[in-house]
């Protein structure tokens, strides 16, 4: 019998009152729920005021069935539930949908040649930026000068960032603008690339020196910020990604005016959930306290206009829009990662026994979990060698002294290599890595080069941690990963081929159930958000995706290549192929 027709018979019987009668109901394709440990599926899903009220046999849900029910035939289609970001820059990457798209560069007369296009579209009072290039990728093998990028435009500030976000590159007016002289000294955790003289600066700069000269960029304000947002937005729910992170507000000036826009101007289609960068995090408690400080105790405060719309009363989100964490960067990328052990073999430009640097002392770090371990206010820690999980390690070890254990959650972003000890006592603290297995296909190689054969093999160790039952999930770092695609992360989880084909780390290699659960159900758990959000269940939100095939019915090399044909955020429709 066809659905339509079933709906029919149903609705002739049906005894439900118009209170129960869904909205929608679903049937007629895989529908996996995500969650359980092995996979579940279920014939129905029906969604009534942006909730699931019920997940079943088909036959079961006629007391859900009325009139105004309108029944969707998956068509054979596969049904989850929506995607979400555990680690990317949000409102980053819809800053960067406005500049230079400078991946793929050949060399840097391609990457100049691109920039010279980027300054023709750049209001005369702008800075003219480009982000994505890789200079290992490059003809030279090095970042753009200073000069080179003077052929730009000398007497206006240009600056490229490459695709990992911690390296960069400025022309003199570029530094000029940003107050950074000959005689300014390197922050720590950074530096700028000197001159035979030690002192002039040649272009080049990494991690804290660049930041230092990024958030001197003018702000978006207006339209263009509307534009930063509803662009990202748009592009997020097309990779089915119901919720966002933006993990490090604060990494341009403007971040915080961006997002107080999107709230007032109610521009957000899905959720974004808020770690502040660790420099920004008292302008970012003092923005959020602002939007709080608008609510009365009377019926119809502002906040509680903002939040009327959301069918599950979480109370932390305003506008779609929630301060979740703050975010310190402990270590820097590929190339400057921070090691007990030096790097098998030196990155370019640097000599001896070079095992990368940390960014923030100890007493800092120290000082965070001792403000922050009692809160609510997760702590997010870039992390890419062991060092660095040492650093954070001991930070969580004295906060529980002091404290005592609680469901913190911090997050280890990344958490490249870790120790087999250091796995032992994450557990113990109920910390939660995040791997960005986007990486393994741009960097998977050079990661084989530069960190050996035993680091390199044991990188992102989901096999290990799901043989422990210890959570961990999938991020993409966007931009750091040119497109969101949440599909391409578990695609790599699964398969782990580097760019060249090479299997890195086969060994750590997981089942696309485990990996799909690491974009759904433990991605909720992450963000504390699992009582609303990650599995198919009464009760819980309506964030679906819908795609065009089962990734657990494909030969696994081919998830990568499945389709998002909708995304729906609490019953509504954000994304149609």
């Amino acid at each position: 019998m066809g659905i339509m027709l079933l709906v029919v018979a149903l609705v002739s019987t049906l005894s439900a009152t118009a209170a129960d009668m869904a909205d929608v109901l679903y049937s007629g394709g895989d529908i996996l729920t995500m969650s359980g440990p092995t996979p579940e599926y279920v014939e129905s899903l029906a969604v009534k005021d942006g909730r699931i009220v019920f997940a079943g046999p088909l036959v079961d849900a006629r007391t859900f069935i009325g009139p105004g029910t309108q029944a969707v035939n998956l068509g054979g289609k596969t049904l989850l539930p929506g995607f979400i970001d555990t680690h990317g820059h949000f409102v980053y990457f819809g800053k960067n949908l406005v500049d230079a798209n400078l991946f793929g560069c050949a060399d840097v007369a391609d990457l100049v040649a691109r920039m010279k296009k980027q300054a023709e579209r750049t209001p005369a009072d702008g800075w003219i930026v480009g982000f994505g290039y890789q200079a290992r990728g490059m003809k030279e093998g090095r970042p753009p000068t200073s000069a080179e990028l003077d052929q730009v435009a000398a007497d206006r500030p240009v600056m490229v960032v490459d695709s990992s976000g911690h390296l960069g590159a400025a022309n003199a007016a570029a530094f000029k603008a940003a107050g950074i002289t000959a005689d300014t000294s390197d922050p720590a955790g950074g530096q700028f690339a000197r001159g035979a003289d030690g002192k002039s600066l040649l272009g080049p700069m990494e991690e804290t020196a660049l930041n230092a000269v990024r958030s001197k960029r003018p702000p978006f304000t207006g339209e263009l910020a509307a534009r930063a947002i509803i662009g990202a937005a748009d592009v997020w729910a097309s990779h089915g990604q119901t919720t966002a992170m933006e993990a490090g507000l604060g990494l341009g000036n403007d971040d915080i005016g961006i997002v107080l826009h999107a709230i007032d101007e109610k521009l957000l289609p899905i959720d974004l959930y808020v770690a502040a960068k660790d420099s920004a995090l008292d302008d970012t408690l003092a923005a959020a306290y602002s939007v709080a400080s608008q609510s009365n105790p009377q019926a119809g405060g502002v906040v509680e206009k903002l939040r009327a719309a959301r069918p599950d009363l979480d109370r932390r989100y305003v506008n779609r829009v929630r301060l979740g964490g703050v975010k310190f960067w402990l270590d820097g990328s590929l190339d400057t990662a921070w090691f007990t052990q030096p790097y098998a073999e030196n990155p370019p430009g640097k000599t001896g026994a070079f095992a990368g640097y940390r960014q923030i002392p100890d007493e800092v770090l120290d000082g965070v979990f001792e403000k922050y371990w009692p809160t609510e206010l997760q702590i997010h820690m870039h992390m890419n060698g062991d060092a660095a999980a040492d650093q954070a390690l001991a930070a969580i070890a004295k906060a529980v002294q002091k404290h005592g254990m609680r469901d913190h959650r911090p997050v280890f972003v990344h958490a490249t290599w870790l120790r087999i000890d250091q796995i032992e006592k994450i557990r113990a603290c109920g910390a939660i890595p995040s791997f960005l297995t986007a990486g393994i296909i741009p960097g998977g190689d050079a990661v084989v080069k530069l960190w050996g054969a035993e680091r390199s093999a044991g990188a992102m160790a989901a096999r290990t941690f799901l043989r422990s039952g210890l959570p961990f999930t999938f991020s993409h770092d966007a931009p750091v990963s040119p497109v969101p695609s949440i599909l391409a992360l578990v695609d790599a989880g699964v398969n782990r081929l580097s760019g060249s084909g090479k299997v890195v780390g086969p060994d750590e290699r997981i089942p696309p159930y485990d990996a799909l659960r690491a974009v759904t159900a433990t991605a909720a758990y992450q963000l504390k958000e699992e009582q609303s959000k990650g599995t198919l269940e009464p009760g819980k939100l309506a964030d679906l995706v819908v795609l065009d095939r089962n990734p657990l019915k494909v030969e696994p090399t081919t998830i990568k290549d499945i389709v998002v044909v909708e995304t729906i955020k609490e019953g509504r429709t954000v994304y149609s192929r």
